[in-house]
């Protein structure tokens, strides 16, 4: 008996002993331990790490190989190639560096004051709130499952995470940084030093903190922000259950060669990467955008822009490039109004063919909203930083 006792005891003394330092150790590398002497050494929901330190994207729609651009909306269909192979510390260094306002000039904007994660990763604005209070063009779209698309901002003027983002730290709209104030603001705080040192190892210790570096953690921590286990997705993967008969009647409108929403917004991204011309009214007393027909210098893609992912649609409004649509159902209903009913009067625009003359019911239109509701899913929604590096508030 008096064994026993001390076995007891002695296992008590254990897990004290181990709670204790388990509480030290989150501690230490908890947001709120300002030595930020550790980035994280593990990968993030839906990656695996592999005997290289980098993360792998893993998802249930890798065991499909269907073409994600054919057909009109087939549920099984595989993904795009992905944006992946990330290593732990480059994604955590990342973290921090889009909270951060002191990317920016006057250390007022951070990459997360136009995609806020409660709001799908955009700002819930009709378009977006820059330096200084400078009120942009357009709105800011989602960055959930960005890792997947090969054209990025309405226009897309860029292919890369990395061209974007420089793109958005140097526009004198956005965050009105230069390259040389940038380095020398990162280079004088130590804690970035010290980071930056941990997630590439490869480099000398002493060496300064350059561009590439940036713009590749950036890029790294924005890959991890996919959303592919919604109630439409577990729907998908053979769980009937997930839809009501409302939101099954709402896919079925969605699918069908009569709306065609499928053919443009196409599963499992929905979206097939491409520009349309559709028309959509600008705010009033504002001149048509003239969209993708400026980086790509071609007139037929005058007030063209690139087809949005839905991932999560109803966490993002106000909807269209300058947020024109309170709310999903006024968006929908665009659709059925006419072919070009709002194009300006004097505009010749080559208005893309799937818009046409659905002529779909108001309880259609209901049920379209109620399925594009099954597309929210935030469970891979990364922890947002208590304290930065920087020592600037979120």
């Amino acid at each position: 008996m008096k064994n026993k006792k001390l076995l007891i005891s002695l296992s008590s003394i254990g897990l004290i002993i181990c709670g204790v330092l388990i509480y030290a150790m989150s501690s230490k590398n908890s947001d709120s331990y300002t030595d930020f002497s550790k980035l994280n050494c593990n990968c993030p929901p839906g990656f695996k790490l592999n005997e290289d330190n980098k993360c792998i994207a893993q998802n249930l729609y890798q065991l499909y190989d269907s073409p994600n651009n054919q057909g009109v909306g087939g549920l099984q269909t595989g993904l795009p190639p992905v944006r992946d192979g990330f290593t732990p510390q480059e994604i955590d260094l990342g973290r921090y560096l889009f909270f951060d306002p002191v990317l920016s000039i006057n250390g007022d904007v951070s990459c997360a004051t136009c995609h806020e994660p409660s709001k799908g990763f955009s700002d819930g604005l009709p378009t977006s709130i820059g330096h200084n209070n400078m009120k942009l063009k357009r709105g800011a779209p989602t960055l959930w499952n960005v890792a997947y698309l090969n054209r990025l901002f309405w226009d897309g003027r860029s292919n890369s995470l990395e061209d974007q983002l420089q793109g958005s730290l140097f526009s004198e709209d956005e965050m009105a940084n230069n390259p040389e104030n940038l380095l020398k603001t990162l280079n004088d705080i130590a804690n970035y030093r010290e980071l930056f040192a941990e997630a590439y190892p490869e480099r000398d210790k002493k060496q300064a903190i350059n561009l590439n570096e940036i713009a590749t953690a950036l890029a790294a921590f924005q890959t991890t922000l996919i959303s592919l286990n919604s109630k439409y997705d577990h729907y998908v993967h053979g769980y009937h259950e997930a839809l009501n008969s409302k939101e099954i009647e709402g896919l079925n409108v969605f699918r069908s060669f009569v709306a065609r929403c499928a053919e443009c917004h196409t599963p499992p991204l929905f979206t097939n990467q491409q520009f349309a011309v559709i028309g959509t009214p600008e705010p009033d007393g504002l001149p048509l955008d003239p969209g993708a027909e400026i980086p790509f210098k071609d007139k037929t893609m005058r007030g063209a822009f690139k087809v949005p992912s839905l991932r999560n649609i109803d966490k993002t409004g106000p909807y269209m490039h300058s947020g024109r649509f309170e709310t999903l159902r006024e968006t929908v209903e665009f659709y059925t109004k006419g072919r070009g009913h709002a194009v300006p009067e004097g505009e010749d625009l080559r208005i893309h063919w799937h818009i046409w003359e659905p002529e779909l019911s108001d309880y259609e239109l209901d049920r379209l909203v109620d399925f594009l509701k099954t597309l929210t899913d935030e469970a891979f929604m990364p922890k947002i930083p208590e304290a930065l590096p920087s020592g600037l508030k979120v």
